[in-house]
């Protein structure tokens, strides 16, 4: 009798440490297969029942960071004999239409448009000199977080406003991710210069310029003054590796003592806003640091989004 319970003691311990071992077994092999969860775990004694609450909290979310658009380089197209090149002036009006110089602009790296298959709008400013309305035009940029090209002559480069360096708001530009370009030492028009090396010092005088700046970089982008240009001034610039930025879109916004009623600004240049367009503000005038931002908030409403000129087609 004895040695019958024995057997049964024997027989049910063995049963049992099989069926601990399959528990523990299955428990490891789903724990193998359970993703890992990115949460934090937080054990709290519930007051009320005195008994331990066990909470997760979500990781924090990472905020997205848009990647920056490198420059896209110019390989320029060089000619062993410029003299077939044409030097007459071809004017650009303030509400131009590109076409009229499309096969000129395509041949040599000179745009008017980005890309019109969508509602994109390239904004930029020149900055033939300060007027004390560059600080307020970069803090609407920045609350809309809205970038934007800064066209620049040496006289701004190098010159000040109420005794402070014009270069402390180069330096915001650069740091807040807008493009500073080349808009000529003299904001002479360039058809003038038919002596390719007077061409070249009035885009080389800027870049050292720039470049006597610690932490500024001069981006490949001239704006030609007036917006005049031949085709032996779009062959030099695209020689010295940049592109020429004209624009779909400017206005007389320019004459600091007839400022244009801001009202009456705002629905032109809405009006005048197309897919693609490169629009030329000018940041001496009040009338565009009044209504950028309501202006740019209208942009969006309508669909409209902002690139930099890194993003031309």
């Amino acid at each position: 009798m004895l040695q019958k319970k024995l057997a049964i003691c024997i027989v049910l311990t063995l049963t049992l440490t099989g069926c601990s071992s399959a528990k523990t077994s299955d428990k490891s092999s789903s724990d193998k297969t359970k993703p890992a969860v990115t949460t934090n775990v937080k054990t709290t004694t519930d007051p009320k029942t005195t008994n331990n609450v066990t909470t997760t909290t979500p990781e924090a979310k990472k905020p997205d960071v848009t990647p920056t658009v490198e420059e896209k380089p110019v390989v320029p197209v060089v000619l062993p004999n410029t003299s077939g090149l044409q030097t007459k002036t071809i004017g650009w009006s303030w509400e131009y239409s590109p076409r009229d110089s499309a096969t000129l602009l395509s041949k040599y790296q000179g745009y008017a448009y980005g890309d019109t298959s969508k509602k994109i709008i390239y904004l930029t400013f020149d900055e033939g000199y300060e007027n004390g309305y560059t600080p307020s035009i970069l803090d609407t940029l920045k609350a809309n977080n809205v970038p934007a090209a800064f066209f620049c002559t040496s006289p701004f480069i190098t010159g000040t406003f109420n005794g402070v360096k014009n270069e402390t708001l180069l330096k915001r530009m650069m740091n807040e991710g807008h493009i500073i370009g080349n808009h000529s030492v003299q904001h002479k028009s360039m058809p003038i210069f038919t002596d390719e090396s007077a061409f070249d010092a009035e885009l080389t005088g800027v870049e050292s310029a720039i470049n006597n700046i610690p932490g500024i970089k001069m981006s490949k982008f001239f704006r030609p003054p007036m917006g005049e240009f031949s085709e032996l001034s779009l062959y030099y610039t695209q020689k010295l590796g940049y592109k020429s930025i004209f624009f779909a879109f400017a206005y007389n916004d320019y004459t600091v003592d007839n400022q244009p009623d801001p009202v009456a600004a705002k629905a032109k240049i809405l009006q005048y806003t197309k897919p693609g367009i490169i629009i030329l503000l000018h940041a001496v005038s009040k009338t565009n640091a009044t209504i950028l931002d309501s202006l740019i908030k209208e942009w969006k409403s309508q669909g409209y989004e902002f690139k930099t000129l890194n993003e031309l087609p």
